[in-house]
């Protein structure tokens, strides 16, 4: 799925236009984006949480040439999956909430 196809199924499950859908989805990735970037962690209950983390500098080899090289330190973004995103990927979907009992209709009076 790419970002069109998302802001297609977001228009069509929220029952919005496909523009104000696009207007959402940007809005999201953006709050997302620049929160991760002020390494803060962004966490969406029952999907994940977003957030920044370090990775050391190290040393490494060019493929091409095989000498060695300084990679510096970086941040990089990270997502972890939560609980609930995991299960449905597995195949352990959640049990639908109960629905409360349908009430039966009272009994009918007798003839005499």
């Amino acid at each position: 799925m790419n970002k069109s196809d998302l802001v297609n199924v977001v228009a069509a499950k929220a029952e919005i236009t496909k523009k104000s859908a696009d207007k959402a989805v940007n809005a999201l990735f953006e709050a997302i984006k620049d929160d991760v970037a002020a390494k803060n962690r962004v966490q969406i209950a029952g999907f994940g949480s977003f957030e920044a983390r370090g990775r050391a500098a190290r040393k490494g080899k060019n493929p091409q040439t095989g000498a060695e090289i300084s990679i510096p330190a970086a941040t990089v973004p990270a997502f972890r999956a939560g609980k609930a995103f995991k299960e449905a990927t597995n195949g352990k979907k959640k049990p639908a909430a109960k629905k409360p009992a349908a009430k039966k209709p009272a009994p009918k009076a007798k003839k005499k």
